[in-house]
């Protein structure tokens, strides 16, 4: 375990007790969960009647297991609902792609990544470009990531680039904290993102958030297309209007749906 010492190594204990359990040890005996989240039997004992008090353990009736409660699928359910967006942004994502715009993504951020969750793409072959859903990028050296990142508290973000190397993905990318924070503070006043060739030599993408009713940014979609043949001014000029727009109509979807878009379940 970490010795970092904002870790609150109680809790790290408690999610090690829950990761015990799974699909094939469904259900396990106090030495078995003690053994499977490396503590001692009393810390182990501690932990479990704490989670059965809140729901999300179960003890098994007449034995002496125990087993994951319901509890925990409001966990799962929380961390999937952002992926109806994909759902609900799909049709989108097509009518952005076009004979010039190659490509139209969604993404979430991650941590310091933005992580692509659906991706609509009819060429790029041309560039070699190999983006499926679940690649991650650092967030600050791609469109998608500054698309969200632009709408976080700037103090955060000031504070994580000056404790954090940045990356050089290749020889457009902005590795310095301040240009960084420039061009964040840019994507917030404009409403868009621009990466010109800062994550992948040869490839232009422009992004826009997907805000909640907060008008916060859960997710972001952008739009890609190749450096050559046509000027950043041009690729801008086609894509913002149709991707901003196309942003705005998924975030009133989401809204719509509940602010988290998942599905109504029947009572």
């Amino acid at each position: 375990m970490s010795d970092d010492k904002s870790i609150v190594k109680s809790v790290a204990k408690a999610f090690a007790v829950l990761q015990s359990f799974s699909a094939e040890k469904p259900e396990l005996v106090l030495a078995d969960v003690a053994r499977g989240a490396g503590v001692d039997n009393a810390t182990a004992f501690r932990m479990l009647n704490t989670l059965v008090q809140l729901g999300y353990v179960e003890k098994v009736d007449d034995s002496r297991r125990f087993r994951l409660g319901f509890k925990c699928l409001d966990l799962g359910f929380n961390a999937i609902a952002r992926s109806d967006i994909r759902q609900l942004g799909r049709p989108l994502l097509r009518s952005l792609v076009g004979n010039t715009i190659e490509a139209a993504s969604l993404g979430v951020l991650d941590g310091d990544e933005a992580v692509y969750i659906e991706r609509i793409q009819a060429g790029l072959q041309r560039l070699a470009v190999d983006v499926r859903v679940g690649n991650r990028v650092p967030a600050y050296t791609s469109a998608l990531g500054r698309a969200m990142l632009a709408w976080l508290p700037f103090d955060s973000l000031r504070a994580w680039l000056a404790e954090h190397p940045l990356e050089r993905r290749t020889a457009h990318t902005l590795i310095d904290a301040d240009a960084v924070m420039a061009e964040l503070e840019r994507v917030r006043a404009q409403g868009y993102a621009v990466s010109d060739q800062e994550t992948v030599t040869g490839l232009r993408v422009l992004a826009a958030p997907i805000t909640d009713v907060d008008g916060m940014p859960i997710a972001a979609m952008s739009v890609a297309a190749p450096a050559f043949g046509h000027t950043l001014e041009a690729f801008v000029e086609e894509a913002r209007e149709i991707t901003c727009a196309a942003a705005a109509q998924l975030s009133s979807a989401v809204r719509a749906a509940g602010g988290t878009a998942i599905p109504k379940r029947n009572s």
